[in-house]
């Protein structure tokens, strides 16, 4: 499997989720706009852990989630990648993301998560991707629907409703 570090797409860097991005990831972890569809917000010692966590699951499987910068100015704009999860019995790659609020309706979770597909699929040989998000957050709705996701059904995860949708190549 070939290890996938830093990559561009037209209008942003990734590079792997590192424990320098804590203060960064912190602030985003700590707004509560951003941190209402993801389980809330998240004290210091919780992001860090979530650190850890990308950490070990890069050295365990190869990918897991990047930080995305944009191109023109080095502003964070978000995290996403790719990572293990246990959703409706069984074990599945997702795609997670989460961008800061002010990077909200501009297209770059698609383009992060086209990239993101195009490497799950093509380098990693991936061959099924899931996604899924709050039944109440259509934004993201609409993201997982643009990069071709099929919906599958509702969910329970994280003891609160959830869409499910799955990419198959």
């Amino acid at each position: 499997m070939q290890l996938i570090e830093t990559f561009t797409t037209h209008r942003l860097v990734a590079v792997p989720l590192q424990l320098q991005h804590l203060n960064e990831l912190h602030r985003m972890h700590q707004n509560k706009q951003v941190m209402a569809t993801l389980g809330g917000v998240r004290s210091d010692e919780e992001t860090r852990l979530f650190i850890l966590n990308n950490l070990n699951h890069w050295q365990l499987y190869g990918f897991g989630l990047w930080v995305f910068r944009d191109k023109v100015n080095n502003q964070f704009v978000g995290r996403a990648g790719l990572r293990n999860t246990h959703v409706t019995g069984k074990d599945e790659v997702e795609l997670a993301y989460a961008l800061i609020a002010k990077f909200w309706g501009k297209g770059l979770a698609t383009e992060m998560g086209e990239k993101i597909l195009k490497i799950g699929f093509e380098l990693l040989n991936i061959r099924e991707i899931v996604c899924f998000t709050l039944i109440t957050n259509k934004a993201s709705q609409r993201v997982m629907e643009k990069l071709g996701f099929q919906y599958e059904g509702e969910i329970i995860h994280a003891d609160l409703p959830h869409l499910l949708y799955c990419l198959i190549v």
